[in-house]
This record gives structure tokens, sequence and C-alpha cells, in this order.
């Protein structure tokens, strides 16, 4: 009898330390339980499920935990555009602003047949490996798309396809999701709205002497897009034409006048 008494003492003390536990863990879980806002789960469900980054977080699950808590627009996601913007504006109770399509502009039209090559290269096909090559790479421009196709293989949408030495944007698949502007070593690759149809496609910092000779297709810095502009749209950073898009009606005459054709007046299909 004293066996089984002296036995079952520890057990009653393991049992009630156990049933203790139980109750300080179940207290506690009450106590630090935190809600997950159901408008989480609302904005997630709205989302395309892309998980490409796009949106400046990790994923999808991210970004609408930070729309959730005021930490992220709901214009946020440039895959879903307007339609899913309106859509978590709608669950988040607010108005969502004009949110324009963007797509990808590759800037530079310099391809394999318009352009000097010091040498011809047969290594790895790989943009950032290109680029520290001798010279900086095989093409003479030192500003222009290495052809290695990093962006090519970032997009996720297909969006992306090497032509004649360059990367070209097909904006019917891009869905702006900024892939190929981060995988791009020479940052020749940025985010523009679809309906700013007047583009340079050169990004060339050197004299436009030097231009003509590495580039046929080059903007070499004569300022006449600059004068045929009535409306003061184009400005000069150097040598370089840039487009001011608050003054740009798309009239086409810079493009009309460019003599290397290195300003386009894009209307449709892929570039």
């Amino acid at each position: 009898m004293e066996l089984i008494i002296t036995m079952g003492i520890p057990a009653l003390v393991i049992g009630s330390i156990g049933l203790l536990f139980g109750l300080l863990l179940g207290y506690a879980g009450k106590l630090f339980d935190v809600k997950e806002d159901p408008r989480v789960f609302a904005i997630r469900e709205a989302l395309p499920g892309a998980n490409d980054g796009g949106c400046g977080f990790s994923g999808c699950d991210a970004f609408a935990a930070a729309v959730a808590e005021g930490k992220a627009k709901v214009t946020g996601c440039p895959v879903g555009g307007s339609a899913v913007a309106a859509r978590i504006s709608e669950i988040m109770g607010v108005a969502a602003s004009g949110m324009k399509r963007k797509t990808a502009f590759v800037k530079c039209g310099g391809r394999t047949d318009v352009t000097a090559w010091r040498y011809e290269y047969n290594g790895l096909r790989d943009c950032a490996a290109m680029d520290t090559m001798p010279g900086g790479g095989p093409k003479d421009c030192l500003f222009g798309c290495l052809g290695g196709g990093n962006c090519e293989r970032a997009c996720q949408f297909g969006a992306i396809s090497m032509r004649g030495g360059i990367a070209v944007v097909d904006r019917t698949k891009c869905t702006a999701c900024g892939m190929c502007v981060a995988a791009c070593p020479r940052a020749l690759i940025e985010l523009v709205d679809e309906d700013k149809t007047v583009r340079v496609a050169c990004n060339s910092k050197d004299s436009g002497k030097r231009v003509m000779s590495v580039c046929k297709a080059g903007c070499i810095g004569c300022k006449m897009c600059q004068r045929a502009c009535q409306y003061g749209a184009i400005v000069m950073d150097g040598t370089l034409a840039r487009v001011d898009y608050e003054k740009c009606v798309k009239c086409g005459a810079c493009a009309e006048k460019c003599r290397t054709g290195a300003i386009l007046d894009i209307n449709g299909g892929a570039r």
C-alpha cells in the first residue's frame, strides 16, 4: 500500500505541473492572440498571384499585409493594374487615383547591324559577366545593350526577347513588374507610362562624334529634335536628348527630324 502511494505522488505532481503549464499556455495564447485583419485575406484574393516582387515586397502576402496596415498604396500592384487597384480600394474603403498602365522600355537601338564591335565574344551569355570583359564588353558602345539576355530570363511573362543583339519588349505581354529593370547591369531598361509613346532609344553619355563612330542608331546631340519641337518638350542632358512628358503632346515632330532614328514615335506592337 505504501509502495502504491509512494509511486502515485510523483505522478500526481507531474500531472499537476502539466495541468498548470496547460492553463498558463492557454492564458498566454489568449493574452497574446493577434487577430488577423480580414482585409488582408480579401486583398490577397484580389491580387493576381504573380509573386514577382514588382510591388516592392517579397510577395503577394507581404504586399496585402502592407496595404492593410497602410504601408503600401492600393495602386502598388503593377501586374494587376487599374482593375486590381479598384478592387483593393473597395476593400480598403478609399479612392484609387487614376493608375496609368506602365510598360518596360529598353533605351537602346544598337542592333548588331548598326553597332561597331571590338571583338567576337564566345563566352557566357550573361550581361553582368560581359560587362566585366576587357573594354566593357564586345560592343564598342559602353552604354548600349550587351545582348546577354539577363532581362529575357528574368521576365516571367515572356515579354522580352533578344532580336538583332538587343532586348525588345512586347508591350502586350509586359506587366511592368520591374524584374527586367533589376536584371540589367547597365540600367538600360525603365518603366514608363504606356501612353508616353515618344521615347529616346539611347542612353549614351558619349560625345556626338564618338556615338557616330560606334553606333548608327545613337543620339548624337545635334539638337534637331529640340528645334523641331514647338512645345519645349525636348531637353538636352549633355549630348543626350530627353523627353519632358509634362510638355510632350506626342506630335512626333522630334522623331521625324531625328537623323539617326534614336527618337521613336511608338504607336503599338513591340519595342
